[in-house]
């Protein structure tokens, strides 16, 4: 974690513009302990990404995939900020009877900036 977080703050000094979104799809990327609050996904946002998607607990894999796809589908629309996406993702795994459970849609969090 610490090489990531020197790589992410060396290219905000440079004149490269931010990370907007950067996403962890794997499990337990946005858990953290005493030291690493929020994990992975809140030492990139402390490393000046801008917005970071990722998982709080153990993810099942084809809810993740069917995450990823609605979100990334969403996001793809104009005008459409990364919160409406997550939104939108998660609502269509609730549609789905074998994903409808909280513990399919749950498990992801949207940290930082959510436009």
């Amino acid at each position: 974690m610490e090489e990531m977080s020197q790589v992410l703050q060396a290219r905000n000094r440079s004149d490269l513009s931010p990370v907007e979104l950067l996403v962890f799809s794997a499990c337990k990327t946005a858990s953290g302990d005493s030291r690493a609050i929020l994990g992975i996904a809140g030492t990139a946002i402390r490393s000046g990404v801008r917005s970071t998607l990722a998982g709080l607990w153990a993810i099942n894999d084809q809810a993740a995939a069917t995450f990823m796809a609605e979100f990334y589908q969403a996001l793809a629309q104009p005008n459409t900020t990364k919160a409406e996406a997550f939104r939108q993702a998660q609502l269509a795994l609730m549609q789905d009877p074998q994903l409808a459970s909280p513990y399919f849609w749950s498990p992801f969090v949207l940290v930082g900036n959510w436009l």
